[in-house]
């Protein structure tokens, strides 16, 4: 058997355009998709935490170091600049796999420049500083 386990997320990152005019997708700052192990088109599950909007679509790299996190065409529609989001990305495993798995997360702040905790496989949860 197979199960779908949280792979990675970003809580709390700020949406910082949104751009409705645009094929779709979602544009995140390509370091912290770096950071997190989240690739180019990979399918996303994306939460608004401030309005309870949901949407499924795929991430693109913003440029590394802008901090951007952009909902495009539709998605546009789902949030606006100032939202809080959790973007999150899922892997199919077996469950003797999922037992022994820790998904990588971050918790951003301060419109996306600090990442306030970071939990990786093979590390304790941190507290970090500005990035």
């Amino acid at each position: 058997m197979l199960v779908d386990i949280l792979k990675c997320k970003i809580l709390r990152a700020e949406v910082t355009e949104a751009e409705v005019d645009y094929e779709g997708s979602l544009a995140i700052d390509s370091e912290l998709m770096e950071r997190i192990g989240l690739l180019p088109y990979e399918k996303i599950l994306v939460g608004n935490i401030t309005n309870g909007e949901r949407l499924e679509t795929y991430a693109i790299e913003a440029p590394a170091g802008s901090r951007q996190i952009c909902l495009n065409g539709a998605a546009a529609h789902r949030g606006k600049p100032g939202d809080l989001l959790v973007i999150m990305s899922f892997a199919r495993m077996t469950a003797e796999e999922a037992k022994e798995w820790t998904p990588r997360v971050v918790v951003l702040a301060d419109g996306n420049r600090t990442i306030v905790k970071e939990r990786a496989p093979g590390l304790e949860e941190a507290e970090f500083r500005v990035v």
